[in-house]
């Protein structure tokens, strides 16, 4: 959202009710489709995109391909937490900007994204990055230039490194996801037959290197591994060979469309494992690729169930979701968009008028609990991730995710 002072919020408020509310892909760099008016140029502090009015941040991520539906709701939850903010006067008088670029969840493109967003829209700060292979090209950017990379959309290891001073991880990691997939599948159903089908890039091979982890850590491993081109839907080759090792349950690393095509083509051909995808797929664009094939397909999550309104963050995310964008419906991916964009804005409320880039780091890294009403965040002394939860959901016979405690509730939704 591209707005300028607090009268450009009004003006902006003006235009999205005029216009139905509606939100929309529209502009290049993933601003609103039009209507909104451009920033009103204002004195900059000497803090790079802190502005006496504003505060801008960047964000590089895919709006085009087979991932696109991450980098948009990404973008639509960081954005839905802006305007929170920004309709209550912004933080300490300064309401809050995203630039969201398309990198199409290509590296090269993620590299050229970064340098624009650091060096010509002279951005405070980088959020809601989208994938590992993206992510791996613009953090040493990022780093160079001292830009804070806030709540990447990916579990990988290697922004966990303690040697990183500017990366803010909020959720778990692949390790997590897979060795609570592994465990589940252990525990609650007896299976050790599992595979793993992986996406053949450092985002796959992460989650690959995990389920390997989990697997090993009990004297196990991989019946059968599968794998397919980033960006592509070239699965029937990886299908084949998971068909080879006839394991019970498939540990999957991949984007939405492919893992959607895997799973269709298994059950048109009578391979039905359990089939278990980490959080990065998309799980509402996933469904919908599935249709009636994703019942009983098992996806880890990283935050809190989207309707679940016991807990406060998730009434504040849904107010401001119908808010910013009407149109969208709440989903995991979405939701943890609207939590990186609170947990900026809870680092730029610690600094209070005099924010800078060192203050805003030590403020997150800094923080021994972090309260997101009732989503809890925890950083400390070489640890830069705040959340390790890991959430079991299932696609029920109705399309829809449900909770799950025990892998064997899978059945239960598969058939209801």
């Amino acid at each position: 959202m591209r707005v300028g002072g607090l009268v450009g919020v009004c003006l902006a408020l003006a235009a999205l009710l005029l216009a139905g509310c509606t939100g929309g892909d529209g502009a290049p760099d993933g601003g609103p489709g039009g209507g909104t008016p451009e920033p009103t140029p204002t004195a900059q502090t000497g803090t790079p995109g802190v502005y006496e009015d504003r505060i801008l941040f960047g964000q590089s991520a895919a709006f085009n391909g087979p991932a696109q539906e991450l980098g948009k709701n990404m973008r639509i939850g960081i954005e839905a937490a802006f305007f929170e903010a920004n309709i209550a006067g912004g933080v300490h008088g300064r309401i809050l900007e995203l630039t969201s670029l398309d990198d199409s969840y290509e590296p090269e493109a993620a590299i050229a994204n970064t340098r624009r967003l650091i060096e010509e829209e002279n951005v405070f700060a980088l959020i809601g990055a989208v994938g590992t292979p993206t992510s791996r090209s613009a953090t040493p950017i990022a780093a160079e230039a001292g830009v804070p990379y806030i709540a990447p959309f990916t579990g990988a290891a290697f922004l966990r490194d303690p040697e990183w001073r500017n990366i803010i991880n909020l959720r778990a990691s692949y390790n997590q996801e897979t060795e609570e997939m592994v465990a589940r599948l252990i525990g609650d159903l007896g299976i050790e037959r599992i595979g793993i089908m992986y996406q053949d890039d450092s985002y796959g091979r992460a989650g690959y290197r995990g389920s390997l982890a989990a697997l090993e850590r009990r004297g196990l491993e991989p019946v059968a591994v599968g794998l397919y081109p980033r960006n592509t839907t070239a699965v029937k080759t990886a299908l084949l060979d998971l068909r080879e090792g006839s394991p019970d349950a498939v540990i999957m690393i991949g984007a939405y469309e492919p893992m959607a095509a895997l799973i269709k083509w298994g059950r048109t051909t009578g391979f039905n494992p359990v089939f278990l995808n980490v959080s990065f797929v998309g799980s509402n664009a996933l469904a919908r690729e599935l249709g009636p094939d994703g019942a009983g397909v098992v996806v880890t999550q990283v935050v809190p169930f989207p309707d679940d309104d016991s807990l406060p963050v998730i009434a504040a995310y849904k107010r401001a979701l119908r808010l910013s964008s009407p149109d969208a419906v709440p989903g995991f991916v979405s939701l943890e968009g609207y939590l990186a964009g609170r947990l900026a804005i809870a680092g730029l409320e610690s600094c209070g008028r005099d924010v800078d880039r060192a203050c805003f780091v030590d403020a997150l890294l800094g923080a021994d609990a972090i309260d997101l009403e009732g989503f809890g965040l925890s950083f400390g002394e070489g640890d830069n991730q705040g959340s390790d939860a890991v959430f079991i959901t299932v696609i029920g016979a109705d399309g829809s995710y449900h909770p799950i405690e025990n892998l064997q509730d899978v059945e239960t939704w598969s058939n209801n």
